[in-house]
């Protein structure tokens, strides 16, 4: 399994905001996340990280950098999964629309995040160490 997630930071570094979703389905169905998912067979990596935001936040446009890939056998326990991460920036936040595999799309305090499913705690902490904004 392939998939990617998008880490997308707003706001001064102060009171610096991620954006999260809370997963309508398992595993952990109810749990805050990255928006992301599964990369198509006949898409590329950009475009599935594009989409996937796009679905579950109405996030579109974000210019998004890829900085590490996360392959811990046991990150996803339906399986082998290795995901491919992207940060962007925003200065502001907008208005988000959960939608898709998402219930739930807010922007969460760097300083309050809630638990996070799989490896992303992991993820954002180190989209954090290489985001320069």
């Amino acid at each position: 399994m392939v998939t990617v997630d998008a880490v997308v930071f707003t706001g001064e570094e102060k009171d610096r905001r991620v954006v999260l979703i809370q997963r309508k389905h398992e595993p952990y169905a109810g749990c805050w996340a990255l928006p992301g998912g599964f990369v198509d067979m006949d898409e590329s990596l950009e475009a599935a990280v594009a989409r996937e935001l796009q679905e579950e936040t109405g996030l579109s446009g974000v210019a998004l950098t890829q900085f590490h890939t996360f392959g811990d056998p046991g990150r996803d326990p339906r399986g082998r999964s290795i995901s491919v991460a992207y940060y962007g920036f925003i200065p502001l936040p907008v208005p988000l629309q959960a939608a898709d595999d998402a219930a739930e799309a807010e922007w969460f305090p760097m300083k309050h995040l809630p638990r996070l499913a799989f490896d992303h705690e992991q993820i954002i902490s180190i989209a954090r160490q290489k985001f320069q904004g």
